[in-house]
C-alpha cells in the first residue's frame, strides 16, 4: 500500500453496484480518493443485487473490470453480502465513503456507532442529483416503449 512519508497510509473503502457507470459513480470515487491514500471498492455481486428484486444490466465481472480501471481506484473486491463490518474485519480500512442518501437512517446510525469503536470514520458524500442507474434504466425503458408504438 502507498504511504505518505513516515505516516501510515489511509485506507478508504466504498461499495456499490456500479451498473451503467455514470457521473455519480465517478464523483463518489474521485471524492473518496481525495480523502485517502488507497481506495478499495467493493462491487456488489449479481446475487446480492437480486435481493432488491433488481438485476444489473452489466454482469459482475464486467462491472468489477470497469471499476478496476478507474484511475482513482487502487483495488476492487467483490461484495457478496451487506455486512460492512465483516468487510472491515477483512480489509481493515480507516475510512468508509457512502452517499448521503443513507445519512441518519437507522442502519447507518448503528453502523456509525459500531465503526467509531474501531476508529473507522464514515464520510457521507452528497448524492448526485439527476442521475442514477435506476433513472437511466427507466429512461431507456421509456424510450424503447415509444419506439414500439
Amino acid at each position: 500500500m502507498y504511504k505518505r512519508g513516515d505516516e501510515k497510509a489511509i485506507i478508504g473503502y466504498t461499495s456499490g453496484v456500479f451498473d451503467l457507470f455514470h457521473i455519480g459513480h465517478l464523483n463518489l470515487l474521485k471524492n473518496a480518493k481525495g480523502l485517502c491514500d488507497n481506495l478499495i471498492v467493493g462491487v456488489t455481486s449479481d446475487e446480492l443485487v437480486s435481493y432488491k428484486n433488481k438485476r444489473a444490466v452489466i454482469n459482475h465481472q464486467e462491472r468489477m473490470e470497469i471499476v478496476r480501471n478507474i484511475k482513482y481506484v487502487d483495488a476492487v473486491v467483490p461484495q457478496n453480502d451487506m455486512d460492512k463490518f465483516a468487510m472491515w474485519e477483512r480489509l481493515k480500512f480507516d475510512v468508509m465513503f457512502v452517499g448521503d442518501d443513507w445519512l441518519n437512517t437507522p442502519k447507518w446510525k448503528e453502523l456509525d456507532e459500531k465503526f467509531k469503536v474501531v476508529g473507522v470514520k464514515i464520510i457521507y458524500f452528497p448524492y448526485t442529483e439527476g442521475t442514477s442507474s435506476t433513472l437511466i434504466n427507466k429512461t431507456l425503458k421509456d424510450l424503447r416503449g415509444k419506439e414500439d408504438k
